[in-house]
């Protein structure tokens, strides 16, 4: 390693941490990769420990231990637990938010607030904390009406009703906890990515995710079925207008509120007839929006992070691929409700010898004869880059195909809107 090179501590254990883990291990300034916990597909990029990662007090005590220069944060727990604040006291560069900067994610509640403060288009809404006060409130929205679980969901949470019976049975399932009611936006969705570095704010990437389980967008929603990057939709014009209209006025707000932002946000934004509008905030890299965004990355990934991390982002500038990438996740059965686990996988050797295809780890486990198992939801996110969209789509569905997870599911029309788009 070059004397330049640190030693970096990977918080996660999902498909994101992976192509994060796989980002950084190609980053000349990247030393020693430590993961907490890791998985099986992290192991091949990084040296996995298993501590809690949203347990600041032991992530201190291992950055220290291991001369940790740069904590990268993958999921959004442990940075609502304070882990970023407690490696920031202690010294340690991280890429990640405090936890109340982490509030834009932590309470849709105190993001929707925050929009109307500040003016930063987003749906009409209610905060409510009372069943029957919920239920009574769905008589100021029309149908469909979108009923939001005010904290962490882990991509969940959110239900689309079509019916008031849908709506009603949506409040009463969240059991009197704090609610969100919006109302629906028409458009169709983006996700717009961003450093933030206090007031200022840079944009990194685009892409488009597919949230429903079902082919043609249908069923119930999932953590994500598969992206791509970037999505045209959000034209550079789109672009432009959501960061001067809804990310740097988010930026300024937090950091006249003494809680600034560092680290990446995430906007998902309807792009409505009369322009974008945020649907709501993550704190850090989605998934599996990472999974497609970190293989178009140039340059020392680790040094862009680092950059953030240290308060130097207006010294840096990302640079970003012309091509085009897109990821298929590959499920268990059962998924999005009670997934099968210990299902066998093979072939990802295979399906990483097509031209552009690196098989992340979302949810699997060694078995201890080595075999690979599936233990999660999300199983395996499959991601080729090509040149163009349909050659990026064609490469990744070659790469599915060379895996063998007779437990396994996917969609096979991931892009189906933008390629509808360009025949």
């Amino acid at each position: 390693m070059s004397n330049s090179s640190i030693n970096i501590l990977l918080l996660g254990s999902g498909g994101r941490e992976d192509a994060l883990a796989w980002g950084l291990r190609q980053s000349p300034s990247c030393g020693d990769l430590l993961a907490a916990p890791g998985n099986p597909g992290i192991a091949r990029w990084a040296d996995c420990l298993a501590i809690d990662p949203a347990d600041p007090d032991k992530v201190v005590a291992l950055a220290r231990e291991r001369n940790v220069g740069l904590v990268v944060v993958g999921p959004e727990a442990p940075l609502v637990a304070g882990v970023a604040d407690a490696c920031r006291e202690a010294g340690i560069p991280v890429f990640g938010p405090s936890a109340a900067a982490a509030m834009l994610e932590g309470s849709k509640g105190f993001t929707k607030d925050l929009c109307a403060a500040e003016g930063i288009p987003t749906a009409r809404f209610v905060r409510l904390a009372d069943t029957q006060a919920a239920l009574d409130a769905l008589d100021e929205f029309g149908l469909p009406v979108v009923i939001k679980a005010d904290g962490l969901a882990a991509g969940k949470g959110v239900t689309v009703a079509l019916t008031r019976d849908e709506a009603e049975q949506a409040v009463r399932d969240l059991g009197g906890a704090p609610l969100v009611i919006e109302e629906f936006l028409d458009g169709e969705e983006a996700s717009l990515f961003a450093l933030v570095d206090g007031p200022e704010a840079l944009f990194l990437a685009s892409a488009q995710d597919h949230k429903r389980v079902g082919e043609g967008d249908t069923g119930p929603n999932t953590g994500g079925m598969g992206a791509y990057s970037p999505a045209p939709v959000l034209t550079d014009a789109l672009r432009d207008r959501a960061m001067a209209e809804i990310v740097v006025p988010t930026a300024a707000a937090m950091e006249r509120a003494g809680t600034p932002f560092s680290g990446l946000l995430y906007a998902g934004l309807m792009l409505t007839a009369e322009g974008p509008k945020l649907i709501e905030y993550n704190v850090r890299f989605g998934d599996p929006e990472c999974e497609a965004i970190v293989p178009l990355l140039k340059g020392d990934l680790a040094a862009l992070l680092l950059s953030v991390a240290e308060g130097r982002l207006g010294q840096v500038r990302p640079e970003v691929s012309d091509s085009t990438s897109m990821t298929v996740v590959m499920c268990a059965e059962g998924y999005p409700g009670m997934p099968r686990k210990g299902g066998l996988i093979d072939g990802i050797e295979a399906a990483e010898r097509v031209p552009g295809v690196t098989v992340f780890h979302a949810g699997t486990a060694r078995h201890g004869s080595g075999a690979l198992l599936s233990a999660g939801g999300r199983v395996l996110a499959v991601t080729a880059v090509g040149p163009t969209l349909a050659e990026a789509r064609a490469l990744a569905y070659q790469g599915v195909d060379a895996i063998e997870f007779a437990d396994g599911f996917h969609r096979r029309d991931i892009g189906w809107r933008e390629l509808e788009r360009k025949p």
